[in-house]
């Protein structure tokens, strides 16, 4: 499977100029690239009290349309995030858009510290297949908790998409935990992240990057703006796995509610 990693600068609160840019990077991505990705809130960008209520977007609305239209163009996937309005509760989501339309949508669980009081926590994890691939979803600080990415890899992620906002100081916090979330649970994750600067003089870190079912490092970008071509050979799952394997070997099982859909995807209910 061939990714393209798209490392951007965002405006938050401009989602006119961030969608255009999402556009441009679907429409030049390479004729054989199955799947484009994105950071963390890339529509929307990041959002306050003052413009949450005008900003934020339903799953439904105009620029989710407009994007999956150019999925459906291109013939490519799209995983891209975004501040989500649901009725007027508010949540940091990212969307696994397909050419055939929406397969999964994953609601941050793990709000930063930011977060509390302006969006709300998602309750569950999911993983969907795509293309002989169960993929799962986690956005920027869910990597810091072991538990998120073992929970999609107890639903059988073989990937890990990671949508990211990581800002300096603390670049080397998530390159150190989605090496970890990758060899602990002996599957592929791949993380982009935002760069340049944004509301209250953050500055995002970059370091968009892929590793291995051992943790091994594929690729880093650096700290600009850049696109990057990256192909998983998901035959070395089973390689990782020969003389050890995780997931059978644990003794301790998540809780929560397991449910399973007509249409591949799998869910689990944080109790």
């Amino acid at each position: 499977m061939k990714l393209e990693l798209v490392q951007l600068a965002a405006r938050d609160g401009d989602t006119a100029h961030n969608l255009q840019r999402i556009l441009k990077a679907i429409a030049t991505c390479a004729p054989d690239t199955d799947l484009v990705v994105f950071h963390e809130s890339q529509i929307t960008g990041f959002l306050d009290a003052g413009n949450i209520a005008a900003n934020a977007e339903s799953l439904d609305g105009p620029s989710v349309r407009a994007i999956a239209q150019a999925a459906r163009d291109h013939e490519v996937a799209v995983v891209v995030g975004l501040i989500e309005n649901d009725g007027g509760r508010f949540y940091n989501t990212t969307l696994f858009i397909a050419p055939e339309g929406i397969l999964a949508h994953y609601r941050k669980t793990h709000l930063w510290i930011s977060e509390p009081g302006l969006v709300e926590p998602g309750d569950r994890y999911v993983t969907f297949p795509w293309r002989g691939i169960r993929i799962g979803l986690l956005i920027c600080y869910d990597t810091e908790f072991p538990e998120t990415a073992r929970a999609v890899a107890e639903l059988g992620a073989e990937l890990i998409l990671v949508t990211d906002g990581n800002m300096e100081p603390y670049g080397h916090v998530h390159r150190t935990s989605i090496a970890a979330r990758a060899q602990e649970n002996q599957v592929f994750a791949v993380v982009v992240n935002r760069v340049g600067s944004g509301y209250d003089d953050l500055v995002f870190a970059g370091g968009s990057a892929a590793f291995d079912p051992f943790g091994h490092l594929l690729f880093e970008a650096g700290r600009e703006e850049c696109r990057h071509s990256v192909e998983l050979d998901f035959t070395r799952l089973a390689g990782a796995r020969a003389l050890y394997d995780y997931h059978r070997e644990k003794r301790f099982r998540l809780p929560g509610e397991r449910i399973e859909h007509a249409d591949g995807r799998r869910e689990l209910l944080i109790p």
